[in-house]
């Protein structure tokens, strides 16, 4: 029987199917070394071997998505500390372990062997529930956004082959009405056929805004081209269903919106978060999901440093003050900040003049827009801390 140890690390390549894990000892030795289903029964045996082996087990992996899920909510359940060693420290430090293969057991080994000696990496626990329907929800329409944005290529590609006049002639991004009528005329010759008064009568039928405007620049796009092109016939089939494919994904957006905004409001701080300009539920919630209660940040400087905000040193030598942008850092989070900012440069107000003030400074229009959402960060960090609403200061006026 193996002597029992104070305290192991055990370092988890986690996967899909499966995972691997390793333990090791405060030398750095390895205990064992096994494969596991990504199984209950498995992962609780796997619990079990490693509270045999020591009075203290400590976790690490270094996947913290869905694919981990069940390794983590047993783990947890189950009173045992985890860490996250991000995928980039394993693949840099692996180059340090001796021999080149890339396995998942020295990928383990070294994710236990960098939690062993490391301090600094972030322990992981289960989200809220609440946090983690947002993150199911936001990271859904992250995927049918995309999904939209492939349709959209597909159809302006067919419509090119089609008819280029008429796939210049809209923004089928922005616009539902012209893609309503390329579900019933797709060609040149049935556009021309069915005239400007017929078309405008059809798609008003439909309740499209703006339909006399629609069927006006429809036809004439039509009339420039008299040859049918090659393939015709089943190009315009191809792209009445990608039109029905995209009207059918619009509600499915619509309805995850309306989800997310119902479960995001939910949240007691969701009346603070939608009370600063710019940020509206969508934002909330993805702003939510990522940050959750804010406890895994210290002050508002290291939120901005995870949303890629805060500048990050390069000196040497002789060398100092010398400020780059960061590489590592959230990029969804990013995104929330510098959108929001945006929404809220464009209107009369506290940002907007804020970002006149530094664009006057000499800034470029991105350089301003990224120092606004640096000191929005603190706005909203403040406001959480503080539980308060957004107030734009009042103007100072002076004295007659």
């Amino acid at each position: 029987m193996s002597t029992p140890h104070t305290r192991i690390w055990v370092g988890v390549d986690a996967g899909k199917g499966h995972h691997w894990a390793v333990a090791v000892d405060a030398a750095g030795e390895t205990l064992f070394s096994s494969k596991v289903i990504n199984d209950e029964a498995q992962i609780l045996t796997l619990i079990e071997t490693a509270r045999e082996r020591a009075d203290e087990v400590r976790w690490a992996v270094d996947i913290s998505g869905r694919a981990s899920t069940l390794l983590l909510a047993l783990l947890i359940a189950h009173g045992q500390q985890v860490v996250y060693v991000p995928g980039r420290t394993v693949n840099r430090m692996s180059g340090a372990y001796r021999g080149e293969a890339k396995t998942d057991a020295k990928d383990a080994r070294v994710i236990a062997d960098q939690a062993r000696m490391r301090r600094d990496f972030a322990p992981l626990e289960t989200p809220p529930e609440l946090v983690s329907t947002l993150q199911l929800l936001t990271n859904h329409r992250a995927d049918l956004i995309a999904d939209r944005v492939r349709l959209i290529n597909r159809l302006r590609d067919m419509l090119v082959g089609l008819c280029p006049a008429l796939e210049r002639a809209f923004d089928y991004s922005a616009a539902k009405g012209p893609v309503v009528m390329l579900t019933e005329y797709q060609t040149p010759a049935a556009l021309r056929r069915t005239g400007v008064k017929r078309l405008t009568t059809w798609l008003e039928r439909r309740k499209v805004r703006g339909s006399a405007d629609v069927a006006a620049r429809a036809v004439e796009a039509a009339q420039s081209q008299q040859t049918a092109l090659p393939g015709e016939k089943r190009a315009a089939k191809l792209v009445c269903d990608l039109a029905h494919q995209l009207l059918a994904l619009d509600e499915r957006i619509k309805d995850n919106d309306r989800e997310i905004r119902e479960t995001f409001r939910t949240d007691d701080r969701a009346e603070i978060i939608e009370s600063m300009p710019g940020m509206g539920p969508i934002l909330g919630a993805e702003f939510v999901a990522i940050v959750s209660d804010l406890s895994g940040y210290r002050d508002a400087g290291r939120l901005a440093s995870h949303a890629g905000l805060a500048p990050v040193a390069r000196d040497s030598g002789r060398r100092t003050g010398n400020f780059h942008r960061p590489k590592r850092y959230n990029r969804r989070l990013r995104h929330i900040f510098y959108m929001s900012a945006h929404t809220a440069m464009m209107r009369p107000g506290p940002s907007r003049d804020y970002y006149l003030k530094k664009r006057s400074e000499g800034l470029l229009h991105t350089q301003a827009l990224l120092s606004l959402a640096r000191r929005r960060v603190d706005v909203l960090w403040a406001m959480l801390r503080d539980k308060r609403l957004f107030t734009p200061v009042p103007p100072v006026t002076q004295a007659a």
